[in-house]
């Protein structure tokens, strides 16, 4: 048998040699089996993703030769380090969001844009709407908090729906490919041992010309290939009603006492009078700073590990705690849980419900994530992930194209950008091994880069689009999954130009 080995990059920056559990041909056909296994048990018997990585985990393992208590243990071990570098930025992550949204800081920030904005300036401005609101929501809850907002401005601006929706669509689906703190980008840097906030630095930059290029600039295509006029949705959006708008509950609750307003008429006559009640919301600079402020704290800490790496002292020290994934994420959280709820007018009840209502929509995906590591951990334990390692490296194919693929073949056929990530990232741990700090965190966006090709018809998020728009199959292919492509192919050249310059 050849001696393969594999080099884990544990939690504390070192390495241990891992022995493989069989032969190079029994490896190899146990990962393509496990990994066939859990595509057919998400797509044709339609099982949840974190059972099929379970199974497939498990069955990877014993299959590859490790006994089976030792695969149990090493897909359990995974899983608890995955869910410590993971799992509590995630829920402080959707605990943000959840107060983003709850406490109108959301609604006031697309206002405010939008309202400062011309005719012309519109799909610009949807497509920064669109990344704002990325930045700390789920895909899925940006897209419903989106839709009323696309509809509403088309309608008001007489501009072509698609010049509006993909705009938003782009900036929503970019962040949620390549920027920390969304689960997939974070799985994939926790797996690979990339640095985080080199990655944010990285993929920040990455975003803004795919932004633009699927965006405003492919708009102007969509519009003529699709020209349909906005969709009445606001009786009934979608499959469902207007209380599926995740903002509605708590801009009902956030109505202030009712104001009477005289409109006036020449001569001091009053014509009729309204009754106003209007949700309060905080300000703009304060939505704006919450959403913000952990971007600017963790790319705070990666400028100075960057440019002073050898700093030390009392500020040093201040920088890199603020600067760490979760006490950054967790200012945020209690930022908006003081400032948004005092600006929303939120007593402490609805700040205790909102927050408690942030966590369960992301239990499956936490499971999910957990999972994936689980089985990136059975790869390295087994020494497949050596075996992947030695064939990349043999083969003389960019290291970041391969992940690019792994990751879109995944995705293509599961549906599933979060599964299609945590897959992708457990095949490419061990290669990353030995990659530079700047190249790691290149392989972390190949990946997210990956994650979002050819959205089809066993994605969820083509039938949210599809519904809520009033578009039909076709016309859907044309501009959603067209621009969730143009994201994966336009990000796939980014990241191998950058990587021409980075090693």
């Amino acid at each position: 048998m050849p001696h393969v080995t594999s080099l884990l990059a544990a939690e504390g920056g070192g390495t241990e040699t891992v022995d493989p559990s069989g032969p190079v041909a029994q490896l190899i056909i146990a990962a393509v089996i496990g990994i066939v296994v859990i595509i057919a048990l998400i797509t044709w018997l339609k099982v949840h993703p974190f059972i099929a990585l379970t199974i497939g985990a498990l069955g990877v393992g014993i299959g590859a030769g490790l006994a089976p208590d030792k695969a149990v243990t090493s897909f359990g071990n995974g899983f608890g380090a995955t869910m410590t570098s993971v799992g509590i930025l995630v829920g402080l992550g959707s605990m943000f969001g959840k107060m983003l949204v709850d406490s109108g800081a959301a609604d006031r920030v697309v206002d405010t844009l939008v309202r400062k904005s011309s005719k012309a300036a519109l799909p610009w401005t949807m497509a920064l709407i669109g990344a704002l609101i990325g930045l700390p929501m789920f895909f899925e809850v940006g897209l419903v908090l989106l839709i009323p907002i696309i509809v509403l401005v088309a309608k008001r601006s007489s501009v072509p729906i698609m010049k509006i929706a993909v705009p938003a669509l782009v900036g929503l689906s970019t962040m949620h490919a390549f920027v920390p703190p969304h689960p997939g980008p974070l799985v994939a840097i926790s797996t690979v041992g990339a640095n985080l906030g080199t990655t944010l630095a990285f993929g920040i930059v990455l975003a803004i010309p795919v932004i633009v290029l699927a965006g405003p600039v492919f708009a102007r295509f969509a519009a003529r290939w699709v020209d349909i006029p906005a969709p009445d949705m606001f009786g009934s959006r979608g499959s469902g009603s207007v209380s599926d708008d995740p903002a509605q509950a708590g801009r009902e609750a956030r109505r202030g006492p009712a104001t009477q307003d005289t409109a006036s008429l020449p001569h001091g006559k009053s014509d009729f009078t309204r009754v106003i009640s209007e949700p309060r919301s905080p300000s703009f600079t304060v939505a704006l700073v919450g959403i913000l402020l952990p971007v600017v704290l963790m790319l705070a800490q990666a400028i100075r590990e960057a440019t002073v790496p050898n700093a030390s002292g009392s500020w040093v020290s201040l920088l890199d705690f603020l600067g760490s994934p979760m006490i950054a994420i967790g200012i945020a959280a209690v930022y908006a849980m003081v400032f948004f709820a005092i600006g929303g007018g939120m007593d402490r009840s609805a700040v205790s419900k909102s927050l408690e209502s942030a966590l369960p929509p992301v239990a499956g995906v936490l499971l999910i994530v957990g999972a994936g590591g689980g089985f990136k951990q059975v790869l390295i334990d087994t020494g497949i992930g050596g075996v992947i390692a030695d064939a990349v490296k043999d083969s003389g194919i960019s290291v970041l194209l391969v992940a690019w693929v792994v990751s879109a073949l995944v995705r293509v056929a599961t549906g599933s950008a979060t599964v299609a990530t945590v897959t992708a990232a457990g095949i490419m741990a061990p290669i990353a091994h030995d990659l530079s700090s700047p190249m790691t965190s290149l392989l972390v966006l190949a990946i997210g880069a990956g994650s979002v090709f050819l959205s089809h018809v066993n994605d969820a998020g083509f039938w949210l689009v599809k519904g809520y728009l009033n578009t039909t199959v076709g016309q859907t292919f044309k501009t959603w999954t067209m621009l969730e492509c143009l994201i994966s192919v336009f990000g796939l050249a980014g990241v191998m130009l950058a990587g021409v310059f980075i090693h």
